[in-house]
């Protein structure tokens, strides 16, 4: 295919999406769009991988407004620092806490996790920004909790990349807890965090036990 016709093709794809939205998706729910217009109020916020296989809209067959979702390499949350940057988590996470009141935030990972397969196999590590330097950087966070993954389950095979996958969700969790926002608020009862993990190849659902810190399929 001529790269010149594939932009048409994307876009046309997309577009039919759309007008079956317009039909199934935004007419039998006029009324809770109207009420969406007056704003939002979720309950929930989830943090999600980037992947295309994890749409978690999907995967817990909300209606618009229910979640508020943020979706990154890996659903990583960076621990909380003032340094100069851009903060997109920590700006999200913000707003999620502090100005819609969200009453839990669910941080969800997922199997075949191409983020955590780097940072367990380090392939990108010493690359330049633009040819893996940003990715690099960013699953760095994933270095301290790889080293118990790496000698229990070496580095490659389904094994070792499901324990790195659940382990980065536990760095997520503990990072949020860095916040004082959320410090805060979970100490008062006013915010829940949870853990969750969901296995692409079979569809099901895991939650962590904060007892135990395993993951078991949810009921």
């Amino acid at each position: 295919m001529e790269a010149s016709t594939m932009p048409d093709r994307v876009l046309n794809h997309l577009i039919e999406g759309y007008r079956r939205f317009r039909t199934t998706g935004w007419t039998p729910k006029r009324e809770r769009w109207a009420e969406l217009r007056e704003g939002q109020q979720p309950e929930v916020m989830v943090i999600a991988c980037s992947d295309s296989r994890v749409d978690p809209s999907q995967i817990f067959d909300v209606d618009p407004g229910e979640i508020f979702v943020v979706r990154n390499v890996a659903a990583l949350v960076p621990p909380f620092e003032t340094s100069p940057g851009h903060h997109g988590v920590s700006a999200a996470l913000e707003f999620a806490v502090q100005v819609l009141k969200v009453k839990e935030v669910v941080v969800m990972g997922h199997g075949l996790c191409g983020g955590c397969k780097a940072a367990l196999t380090q392939d990108l590590k010493g690359t330049e920004p633009g040819q893996g330097g940003f990715i690099a950087d960013w699953i760095a966070m994933l270095d301290e909790a790889r080293e118990p993954v790496a000698q229990a389950h070496g580095t490659t095979g389904r094994d070792a990349e499901r324990a790195m996958e659940q382990a980065a969700v536990k760095v997520s969790l503990d990072n949020l807890m860095t916040f004082p926002c959320v410090r805060s608020k979970v100490a008062k009862g006013e915010l829940r965090l949870r853990g969750a993990f969901f296995a692409i190849s079979d569809g099901v659902l895991h939650l962590l036990d904060e007892k135990t810190g395993a993951f078991a399929p949810a009921a």
